[in-house]
């Protein structure tokens, strides 16, 4: 039995439930990553014995699909967002805004299917805003295409703030202490094409990176969606 049709245990001494639990699992891993989480300092964070929160979650792998699930909530807006190109941009900026309150959401993107009600939400939000224009194969790669740009960015740019954090440097601080390294490698004329690219001053700020990529993908979504089916 999934995680989500299992029955909730009988009440304890210390009032629980999957809420408070998947809440605190939550707060710690905004706290200090995934390697943070864990059943005992859960337990520990709500006052509670680790034996009882075994009676809500089996495994910590459970523990991360629900807390995927309630952060994937974050993603779904109120309001329908219109056409399906809005959809899409919409979900895919939300995902990214998720993951920069919550950046151990970029460690899970991609690596666990979406089977609470609001990752499968959003996957029907997805599908729906496409099938109308194509069939539900193209749909679904279209789908899946979108997601994986989402995630392959998102996971870079939280990448990058990490190493920021790590090094206690900031980007400029970074390319200061980089350049001559970076200025001798290019004056060996091996690398044209990069030198025109780090003189050409083409740098730009990750948001902007991030929506010029995705309008991009959804130009070329809509192509294909603009072909008949079959």
């Amino acid at each position: 039995m999934s995680v989500w049709d299992r029955p909730a245990p009988p009440r304890g001494p210390v009032p629980l439930d999957r809420e408070r639990i998947v809440a605190a699992a939550i707060a710690l891993a905004d706290e200090g990553g995934l390697d943070a989480v864990s059943v005992r300092k859960v337990a520990a964070r709500l006052d509670a014995g680790p034996m009882r929160l075994y009676g809500f979650i089996a495994t910590k792998e459970e523990l991360l699909d629900l807390m995927l699930d309630e952060v994937q909530a974050e993603i779904l807006p109120e309001e329908p967002p219109g056409d399906w190109r809005d959809t899409l941009r919409t979900l895919a900026h939300r995902t990214r805004l998720a993951a920069l309150r919550h950046e151990w959401l970029a460690d899970l993107l991609g690596g666990r299917p979406p089977l609470g009600p609001h990752g499968l939400a959003l996957t029907e939000a997805r599908l729906a805003a496409l099938d109308a224009h194509t069939d539900i194969a193209t749909a679904v790669r279209a789908a899946e295409t979108v997601a994986a740009y989402t995630t392959g960015a998102i996971r870079r740019e939280i990448a990058a703030r990490r190493a920021a954090r790590t090094t206690g440097m900031t980007k400029d601080e970074w390319r200061r202490a980089a350049g001559p390294h970076v200025t001798r490698m290019l004056a060996t004329g091996r690398f044209p094409t990069l030198a025109k690219a780090v003189h050409g001053d083409t740098d730009t700020d990750p948001e902007a990176t991030f929506t010029t990529g995705l309008d991009w993908l959804l130009d070329a979504v809509a192509a294909q969606l603009t072909r008949p089916p079959g």
